[in-house]
């Protein structure tokens, strides 16, 4: 099996908006964006997967025409803070949360860590099935998860790993996340 993870393409945002769960709009470059894609895969993908959040169910579209829509690839819910920028935020509690982003809930959100147990249930039913060649169209931060564990990275390392917007990773051979 080879999986192809993909980050949706660029989001019509102001600096430092806060986005995991909120529908946005993206960017005029779309059209242009989605060709950049396809141009880099050469492959005829079995199954193509995505967030429910509407800028990468439009790229899946873009790429396939069935999609399986699947809820826990969608982004770190960050609750309250959801639409605000970090600069508008309680700053103590951003504090209190990027001392330990891995097992601090953000207020009405949640952590990375339960973020890491969805995906965790996710890729190890996908491994499971018969597909050879699977896309997977999502966020930078699930992107960040999968690729860790593949790595066996530790979770407060995640953002060494730099994922652009439209930008595609490929696993091959994965194996079953604990």
């Amino acid at each position: 099996m080879e999986i192809y993870l993909i980050r949706h393409t660029t989001p019509l945002v102001a600096p430092g908006q806060i986005y995991g769960w909120s529908e946005i709009p993206l960017a005029e470059t779309f059209l242009e964006e989605v060709n950049s894609v396809k141009k880099q895969l050469t492959v005829k993908f079995d199954r193509v997967y995505s967030s429910p959040s509407m800028r990468c169910v439009k790229l899946a579209a873009a790429l396939t025409g069935e999609v399986i829509v699947d809820e826990r690839l969608r982004e770190l819910h960050f609750g309250d803070w959801e639409g605000k920028t970090w600069d508008t935020v309680d700053q103590d509690a951003l504090q209190i949360w990027m001392d330990d982003f891995v097992h601090v809930c953000i207020p009405g959100g949640e952590s990375m860590l339960q973020m890491q147990e969805r995906l965790c249930a996710f890729w190890n039913e996908l491994i499971n099935n018969s597909a050879d060649h699977v896309a997977i169209i999502t966020h930078a931060g699930v992107v960040r998860i999968l690729l860790a564990m593949h790595r066996g990275m530790d979770m407060t390392g995640i953002f060494d790993i730099k994922v652009g917007f439209g930008q595609i990773f490929h696993i091959k051979s994965p194996v079953p996340y604990k």
